[in-house]
């Protein structure tokens, strides 16, 4: 799919990403989700399933705030209050850390209802807030909402399935889900 460029395809490309990655996410038990057995945010590090929907929400709802922010003209520190674009593992760290206590199911919820945050902030916007004026430095806020949304779902998404394909390589069992799962 193309780079959205509007409002319609923004919507569109958010959507559609979601609802595979959430059916995906769907068929993982809350014991495999908290299994350290993925690649992580930082290079050499390993994370769990847990992790990489902490790190959806965290953007998620940095997307929200920013936009939050902005529409009161109150200052915006990018990434985050306390964190440069060059820190963007340790920021990862603190989204792990921030959705630690939650449980697998009450993650998803959370995730849900920052997808659904950042749809209804989308469908509130028109193409020329979305596209045509700058957001932060050369980036209007369509980009920003693509980057922090339907981008990541995308990889999140080809992560669970890497996964899920080199998990199911080493249990061939009922119980693994392995057998059900489509690749």
């Amino acid at each position: 799919m193309p780079i959205p460029h509007n409002k319609a395809s923004l919507l569109l490309e958010i959507e559609q990403s979601y609802i595979l990655l959430k059916l995906d996410l769907q068929l993982i038990s809350a014991e495999q989700a908290r299994s350290l057995e993925l690649e992580g945010h930082a290079k050499g590090t390993l994370m769990n399933v847990h992790n990489l929907v902490s790190y959806l929400i965290g953007w998620g709802t940095l997307v929200l705030k920013w936009q939050r922010l902005k529409s009161k003209q109150l200052p915006c520190d990018f990434p985050e209050t306390g964190f440069k674009w060059n820190e963007l593992g340790k920021l990862a760290q603190k989204f792990y850390i921030d959705y630690q206590e939650l449980s697998y199911g009450d993650l998803l919820i959370k995730l849900d209802d920052t997808v659904k945050g950042i749809i209804l902030l989308v469908d509130s916007l028109d193409d020329d807030v979305l596209y045509h004026l700058p957001f932060h430095g050369k980036w209007p806020l369509g980009r920003l909402i693509q980057f922090n949304s339907a981008s990541p779902y995308k990889n999140a998404r080809a992560r669970l399935r890497k996964w899920k394909k080199q998990t199911c390589l080493e249990e061939k069992t009922p119980q693994s889900g392995c057998y059900s799962y489509r690749i």
